[in-house]
């Protein structure tokens, strides 16, 4: 790689982080942006190796995801880390933070190397693990924070599983605190959600599925909110799903504590009535909401109290989701439609182009304390090049992922990815529009 150029010339430069949005170039050298702005729009230089003509399109940070699950390791066959870089690559997303919630559970220092190192010798983009809080996630005894972030964790998080020990999570809580680490939080109050596959409400009860009230998620929301302003640690709300924890975090900002959350593309899409006839591709977690609910989360991400949208990627095996609606797994693949899903927020003209991709690009990597997510002199070059307006079809059969599980077959969608950089590597190319 050493000494090797790339010019992208005649590009829509879009950086969140600075603000930028206009006509020009970009020039990557060694793996790194040398130099970018509306002067090098055209600009063809003869010592330029390769040249990509944008044509015009988009060139924006790649895509930093904060919610990926994986099955590696102990459940390959859902999912490999590089498989979910394939798919993560396709979608435009240059790094991806990855949930312990695996076969050993990542909650040793020595689990944290193994991630590093299988993804340095299979993924083709950027692998951020996250280590667990707990101990097996089981709620009951703290990690070892400090050990965990000098082996390279990123941020501590039970994943999809919600500490219900309110005493076990303060402590967790003050000990994050001490190292400036960041926690990620679920929010599902384990009792009231028991059994649950569904949110709670009319439809629910015509389908005959059992239930859980949105209240579930907010008592949570309210609780943890609670314990940062007792310990001051950095805390995210890996997803909120409801108007009422919307106005928890909202509150909670004003306050001036350390919280940040997200939102999951599927919960800004898609509501409880598209789980039509059962289809069990729509059982997520948290359920997907009402209309209203919906609405709100759309809202939070214009408004910016919503500072995160996230894939929420959590492939499964077939076998899992052909069963009755109650029984079968929760989860929904979305590497490769989070760009398009999210950009929906723009082209419904709520937020400009440039918000959006800030929610995935330069805010999660600020969060994360990554590199990533600015087109700046010196940062990575990681980039995704793609026509915001292109229209196309999701059809599971394309995706790159080992599990087919997406929400949004059939779906017609906006924002099509031509090519992903990771380090100045082409990691990616569509073959044909």
């Amino acid at each position: 790689m050493s000494g090797h150029r790339i010019a992208f010339r005649n590009a829509r430069l879009i950086d969140p982080a600075s603000g930028l949005d206009a006509r020009g170039g970009l020039l990557v050298e060694n793996g790194r942006i040398a130099d970018v702005g509306p002067r090098l729009f055209n600009d063809a230089d003869p010592s330029d190796p390769e040249v990509v003509d944008c044509r015009g399109q988009a060139l924006s940070p790649g895509l930093v995801d904060m919610r990926v699950f994986t099955g590696e390791p102990g459940s390959e066959h859902r999912e490999t880390l590089e498989s979910a870089s394939r798919a993560a690559a396709a979608g435009g997303v240059t790094t991806i933070a990855v949930m312990p919630n695996t076969d050993p559970v990542i909650d040793e220092p020595s689990l944290v190397d193994f991630i590093n190192r299988r993804a340095a010798a299979t993924a083709s983009v950027h692998v951020a693990p996250m280590a667990a809080l707990t101990q097996g996630l089981r709620g009951e005894t703290m990690t070892e924070i400090g050990l965990l972030r000098e082996a390279g964790a990123v941020a501590f998080t039970d994943g999809d599983r919600t500490i219900a020990n309110a005493r076990v999570l303060r402590r967790a809580l003050s000990y994050a605190s001490a190292f400036g680490a960041l926690v990620v939080g679920h929010a599902e109050d384990p009792d009231l959600s028991a059994g649950a596959a569904m949110t709670e409400g009319e439809f629910a009860m015509r389908l005959g599925i059992p239930a859980a009230p949105a209240a579930a998620e907010t008592i949570v929301v309210e609780r943890d909110i609670r314990l940062v302003e007792l310990t001051g640690a950095r805390y995210h709300f890996g997803q909120i799903s409801c108007r009422a924890s919307l106005e928890a975090v909202a509150a909670a900002k004003q306050r001036g504590l350390p919280i940040t959350c997200a939102v999951s593309a599927h919960h800004l899409a898609l509501n409880e009535l598209d789980v039509g006839s059962y289809l069990t591709f729509m059982k997520v977690k948290p359920p997907l909401r009402s209309e209203a609910d919906r609405a709100a989360m759309v809202e939070g991400v214009a408004s910016g109290v919503i500072d995160v949208v996230v894939s929420s990627h959590d492939p499964q095996a077939a076998d899992t989701k052909r069963q009755p609606f109650a029984s079968a797994a929760f989860g929904a693949v979305g590497l490769e439609t989070l760009l398009p899903v999210a950009l929906g927020v723009h082209h419904d003209g709520r937020a400009d182009l440039a918000h959006v991709l800030k929610a995935v690009t330069a805010t999660p990597a600020s969060i994360l304390g990554l590199p990533a997510g600015r087109l700046a002199k010196g940062a990575p070059a990681d980039l995704v090049l793609f026509d915001p307006d292109a229209p196309f079809v999701v059809e599971a059969a394309g995706l790159h992922s080992r599990a087919r599980n997406t929400p949004f077959e059939g779906r017609k969608l906006q924002g099509r990815v031509r090519m992903t950089f990771v380090d100045g590597r082409r990691v990616f190319e569509r073959s044909k529009p």
